[in-house]
């Protein structure tokens, strides 16, 4: 089996069983923008910022794959001037949007699901895409779509885990289900190289994050997240309460220089 082969086969276990998803109220897919919004405030540093930064020079542009509202670019201006986002959320892009408005920077937007809107992207200086790849079952194209459209280097940040690994217990604990200990950032990074794209790697400790979301936020998203009724909000809560407060997340920067 390829490595392309094997993580697609790891995402797709990732599957809610139908019987579940039948009864969930609401779709459990949910990004919502209140997430993702990004306000006047500094953006924290990171590793993978820093890598895409260093190959930049002023008024270069970035293209950032999976934008939400905007983080990953945002990050990197200055040196950057233009930024350009693509998503399939409308919501997101309107997000991204606003607050490149607000900070001056020339933008562009492109609606739809990467690769397939690739041909209506402009190309940037470098691509970024920051907590996307769990989500793409055919990771290779992804990638060398990515390394089509950006002149200098292309930089991935994710978590070393698939990012709802820490709801396992949660699944557990209301229905029995047992969910999947893969695919991890070692088998991203096999299928990137599988595909012929030099990259490399480098993994830190999360630091300190923005602020979280509220108690009440946090027990309506997984609770939906687990395709639960309202009714189970009190039950979540303790459940959560147990727990404690989730665990720092050990993230990675794959990243390569465009020939």
């Amino acid at each position: 089996m390829s490595a392309a082969q094997r993580w697609a086969q790891q995402l797709a276990a990732w599957t809610i069983p139908r019987e579940i998803l039948d009864q969930a109220p609401t779709s459990p897919w949910i990004h919502p923008v209140e997430l993702f919004q990004v306000d006047g405030s500094e953006i924290a540093d990171s590793p993978s910022h820093q890598l895409a930064r260093e190959v930049l020079v002023d008024g270069d542009s970035v293209l950032d794959i999976g934008c939400g509202g905007g983080r990953a670019s945002f990050a990197l201006a200055p040196p950057a001037a233009k930024v350009y986002g693509v998503d399939h959320q409308q919501t997101m892009l309107d997000s991204f949007a606003a607050a490149a408005e607000a900070r001056g920077l020339a933008h562009h937007a492109v609606l739809g699901d990467w690769p397939e809107v690739a041909h209506d992207a402009l190309i940037a200086c470098v691509a970024v895409a920051h907590h996307v790849a769990y989500n793409v079952a055919d990771l290779a194209a992804f990638g060398l779509a990515a390394n089509d459209h950006a002149r200098k280097r292309v930089v991935f940040e994710l978590s070393t885990r698939h990012p709802l690994a820490h709801l396992a217990p949660l699944w557990r604990y209301f229905w029995g289900l047992e969910r999947p200990d893969g695919p991890t950032v070692e088998d991203a990074l096999d299928v990137l190289r599988e595909a012929g794209l030099p990259v490399r790697s480098t993994t830190w400790q999360e630091g300190e994050r923005r602020p979280d979301l509220s108690w009440e936020k946090r027990i309506e998203f997984t609770r939906i997240r687990l395709c639960l009724p309202a009714e189970r909000d009190e039950e979540i809560a303790a459940v959560l309460a147990d727990l404690g407060p989730p665990a720092p997340r050990e993230l990675a920067a794959l990243w390569w220089d465009v020939n």
